[in-house]
């Protein structure tokens, strides 16, 4: 994807900051860059969706929540009533942690149970699955997104960025292959520079999160710290 310029990733891009220890001063500065740069969203962590809201006032950048974050075994109905909050405080995308267990013990109808919840609390609002897929087999990362694929969510995700990896090309594609052309692939954790958010949507992705959208946009050809 040669033909795609730094700059033109912009749009595919959910700037990110979801360190625990994140300032006021630092989601201010977060939302001026993506105001600046044009990035799809920001994505932040509940608690700080009313301020990001309030720095975006009048902007076209939405507001993206993380839920249930970053481990996802809370109980649904808490899950689904911070998605609600959330989106009442002005978040205009949802991301949840899907429960990892659940999936791993085969308890697929619980599972689904979970998605749904969140996503009837969501309305409208588009609603991300976080798959975590550095815990998952290929097998499970199939049956996750057939769950979500059947419950027709907005976007499966690779990973929180929390775990013991983050995105890699050959999730990305799976991901893709499994959910097919319809619903979106997010591709998170990991991806700090601009030839490896290329590789992840030539693989498929059709949204990045990363705390590094600058340096992304900005054509960086090796990886940073970060998200």
């Amino acid at each position: 994807m040669a033909h795609l310029p730094p700059q033109a990733l912009a749009q595919f891009i959910d700037h990110t900051l979801l360190a625990p220890d994140a300032s006021r001063e630092q989601i201010a500065t977060l939302c001026r860059e993506a105001a600046e740069h044009g990035f799809y969203s920001v994505c932040v962590n509940s608690g700080q969706v009313p301020l990001a809201a309030q720095q975006l006032a009048g902007h076209s950048v939405k507001v993206c929540a993380v839920i249930g974050f970053p481990l996802g075994a809370g109980l649904s109905d808490t899950k689904a009533f911070e998605a609600e909050r959330a989106i009442a405080a002005g978040a205009g995308e949802i991301d949840m942690v899907l429960n990892i267990g659940w999936l791993k013990d085969g308890l697929f109808a619980e599972v689904q149970d979970d998605i749904a919840q969140v996503k009837q609390a969501c309305g409208s609002v588009p609603l991300k699955v976080i798959l975590e897929t550095c815990l998952l087999t290929d097998a499970e990362k199939v049956k996750a997104c057939e769950i979500c694929r059947e419950l027709n969510v907005a976007f499966v995700k690779t990973s929180t960025g929390f775990s013991r990896s983050g995105a890699t090309v050959e999730d990305v594609a799976l991901m893709r292959r499994t959910v097919g052309p319809d619903i979106g692939v997010k591709a998170s954790g990991g991806v700090r520079d601009y030839p490896t958010a290329v590789a992840m949507i030539e693989a498929g992705a059709t949204r990045l999160g990363s705390s590094s959208g600058i340096a992304i946009i900005g054509g960086a050809q090796s990886a940073g710290e970060g998200y």
